[in-house]
């Protein structure tokens, strides 16, 4: 499964994941499992992307890729947007509530080329 997430273009649904694997890997079961303990061991990240389904994208080993999604609203395409211009914001809002380690997730929607 990490071989499927790290040749992967954008993030992958469980049932996705297990479309890809032979059925003497592992059972839709086990993905769920070894999903939720990657995700515990914070090996990958969990994304919706607006319909509700779970995906999964793992993590950098230095952790500094953070980036967002562009999604078709259409047919479900997915962009990643290497770019993020919010620290400045996370400082501020870290600043004002005295919170700490302030973070954020941020995706976009709209409709791509083929389906404008």
């Amino acid at each position: 499964m990490l071989a499927r997430l790290r040749a992967a273009e954008h993030p992958l649904s469980s049932k996705e994941i297990h479309a890809s694997l032979t059925d003497s890997e592992c059972n839709l079961v086990t993905v769920y499992r070894v999903l939720h303990l990657f995700e515990k061991l914070e090996l990958v990240q969990r994304f919706d992307l607006g319909d509700g389904v779970a995906r999964y994208e793992l993590r950098p080993p230095d952790g500094q890729d953070h980036h967002h999604h562009l999604v078709c609203r259409r047919c479900a395409k997915v962009i990643e947007l290497e770019e993020c211009d919010l620290a400045e914001v996370e400082r501020r809002v870290a600043a004002h509530s005295g919170f700490a380690r302030v973070s954020h997730r941020l995706e976009f929607f709209g409709f791509c080329p083929a389906c404008q």
